[in-house]
């Protein structure tokens, strides 16, 4: 959309990640520490013009904005056909 030519793009992603408790007792529980990306780019565009590309990338992406605005989550989940109380 923004008509910018990219030579070459790569995107490293790491997630942090902590889990406590435990699953045979019931009270397991994970955390997220953060996600880390370093993004690489090669381009004979401006930095302005890449800077630009990258915030409405970052602004655009779905994942990135439910984790920055959290919003609500909702499961329910079915056994054999019925709800399943939980």
């Amino acid at each position: 959309m923004m008509k910018i030519q990219v030579n070459k793009a790569r995107v490293h992603v790491a997630m942090r990640n902590k889990t406590e408790g435990s699953v045979l007792k019931g009270n397991v529980k994970a955390t997220c520490l953060g996600v880390e990306t370093r993004v690489e780019l090669e381009s004979d565009e401006s930095p302005e013009r890449i800077a630009a590309l990258v915030k409405n990338a970052e602004n655009g992406c779905f994942t990135m904005q439910a984790l920055l605005e959290p919003v609500p989550f909702a499961t329910t989940v079915s056994l054999n056909g019925a709800k399943l109380a939980r």
